[in-house]
């Protein structure tokens, strides 16, 4: 983390906080369903995931676990089903 810095303000000495560069990599079905759970139900580790700057990390693993869960899953479905691609 760099050197904090501040800027004043009238009479107050205010943190001129900043974000850290990250990706811009949509977040699917599972992550957004994610951050609404977190709002709405864990507001303490919402804010700690959002100061922390590991809130779009955790959501992006969060959505490619739950595709990769569905995935293997359909799979086993359909296998038990006697299903093909056909």
């Amino acid at each position: 983390m760099s050197e904090l810095t501040y800027m004043r303000n009238g009479d107050y000495q205010i943190p001129d906080l900043k974000l850290s560069e990250q990706t811009a990599e949509p977040i699917g079905k599972y992550g957004r369903m994610r951050k609404k759970y977190l709002r709405e139900n864990r507001p303490v580790l919402w804010n700690q995931l959002i100061l922390s700057e590991k809130l779009y990390p955790h959501l992006r693993e969060i959505d490619k676990t739950a595709n990769s869960r569905l995935e293997t899953m359909m799979q086993s479905l359909m296998k038990a089903a006697g299903i093909t691609e056909d």
